[in-house]
């Protein structure tokens, strides 16, 4: 049977996460008839993350692992676990469990009319710096995109795979997947979620990686945005000497 459902987890260093995040997809979806694969994304982690990504394989087979050689970033992750992916429907979630995978069946839902459902943290559980940056970084993305999302930073989404058509992969594109996807005329949706503080593992993010990173993310965007050739109409002309 075809899936009709690509998970896709990147994770690095996650090793205490993996199986309880399986088990939660189970969960979230265990009354549902859906066929669905969960995809975790091993990028280069140097702990037990592989590991568990193959016993959790071997409890579940919707469990797919795949691993980079070396650490590539979140966006390379992400990118070869969609890539690999083979479901008409991918979602998306961070590996540090502060998603919670109960939240996919109400994105789901939210997709009738639409093409992108990305999730809003509306309580976060993380630190000072991290509520900052998300601030700045959301002004800063509407003054200079003239689009305004609440939080292209949170993982949790859900979109058809179409939407990718015309989009490269490039270092940060994890952050502005939900603007590139709008500005191709897509249909866009913004649905609240949950939000947990990390109780295993650490973060891989801090002021220079975070803020500063994506300020200069931001100006590649938007100079990407302004230089990209759209659709434009056309015309093809008619073979006058086939007709007449």
């Amino acid at each position: 049977m075809e899936k009709q459902l690509s998970i896709v987890v990147p994770v690095y260093n996650e090793e205490a996460n993996v199986l309880p995040l399986a088990e939660e997809v189970r969960n979230a979806f265990s009354d549902r008839q859906l066929n669905y694969e969960l995809i975790f994304v091993d990028d280069g982690s140097d702990d037990c993350t592989w590991e568990k990504i193959i016993q959790a394989r071997s409890m579940d087979p919707r469990v797919r692992g795949l691993r980079h050689q070396k650490n590539g970033g979140q966006s390379a992750a992400l990118w070869t676990g969609i890539l690999a992916s083979t479901a008409p429907v991918i979602a998306t979630l961070d590996g540090d469990l502060q998603n919670e995978p109960a939240d996919l069946p109400k994105l789901l839902e939210a997709m009738d009319g639409c093409d992108f459902v990305c999730g809003v943290r509306k309580k976060r559980q993380d630190d000072w710096l991290r509520r900052v940056s998300t601030k700045v970084a959301r002004k800063a993305r509407h003054w200079v995109l003239k689009v305004d999302f609440c939080d292209t930073g949170c993982a949790v989404r859900v979109f058809k795979r179409e939407v990718l058509k015309g989009l490269f992969p490039f270092n940060g594109i994890h952050r502005f997947l939900p603007v590139l996807v709008h500005s191709t005329g897509a249909r866009t949706k913004e649905v609240p979620i949950n939000h947990r503080q990390r109780i295993a593992g650490v973060s891989k993010y801090g002021l220079h990686n975070r803020l500063w990173r994506g300020i200069y993310d931001l100006i590649a965007v938007a100079w990407y945005q302004r230089r990209r050739i759209g659709e434009i109409p056309c015309v093809e002309c008619e073979d006058h000497a086939a007709a007449a």
